[in-house]
């Protein structure tokens, strides 16, 4: 078998690798930027580490020179160094209390809302005044309305189906003996109430 001289068989090879890595150049140059990044890293990051190592070899070299311990530091201080400053304090004299001034009672209410603001007689002590209980029989509407047992509520419904002789009676029979005022009060708006009634039928 007859071969070709060797220069062409070296001709031949070098046509043949030159196609190869012709094709495979698009490839090279895509991963081109990130091979010369990361090569770029690697270098900057074996900088770094020699730059290191050769400051700890420093380091080791100038510790007996310069690490030699003070007999006292800069930044010691001491209690006997300083004379002891006294400290004045100024006496701060306190505020005279404010003058506490009674207040006024409030005024009793009166008319409707009196019914509803007034408390009832029983439980302010010293407020009102009892009345003389009255020896005389009791009126007949008192008897018929059980009136000593009826609670306000209960008046309340009782007085719209009463006239005006029936209320007075109640009035006068109420101050005579227990005086409430809710009571009281409650009788006499019911009073003037027929009253102008009365007086706007004329």
């Amino acid at each position: 078998m007859n071969r070709p001289p060797y220069p062409a068989r070296v001709m031949a090879g070098l046509l043949v690798t030159t196609v190869e890595e012709t094709r495979k150049l698009p490839t090279r140059v895509i991963t081109l930027p990130m091979s010369a990044v990361s090569s770029a890293l690697q270098a900057g990051m074996r900088l770094q580490q020699n730059i290191a190592e050769l400051a700890i070899k420093g380091d080791e070299v100038l510790s007996p020179i310069f690490d030699k311990p003070e007999e006292q530091p800069a930044w010691a201080h001491f209690d006997d160094d300083d004379e002891p400053i006294e400290t004045v304090v100024e006496s701060v004299p306190e505020p005279e209390p404010a003058p506490v001034v009674a207040a006024e009672p409030a005024e009793p209410a009166t008319g409707r809302f009196a019914l509803y603001s007034a408390p009832p007689a029983d439980l302010t002590p010293g407020t009102t005044e009892a009345a003389p209980a009255s020896s005389g029989p009791a009126p007949q509407i008192v008897v018929d309305l059980d009136y000593d047992a009826l609670t306000l509520a209960q008046l309340r419904a009782k007085v719209r189906t009463l006239d005006a002789d029936s209320l007075q009676g109640l009035a006068d029979y109420e101050r005579a003996h227990k005086n409430r005022s809710p009571f009281v009060t409650m009788i006499d708006n019911r009073i003037a109430s027929q009253q102008k009634k009365a007086d706007a039928d004329q």
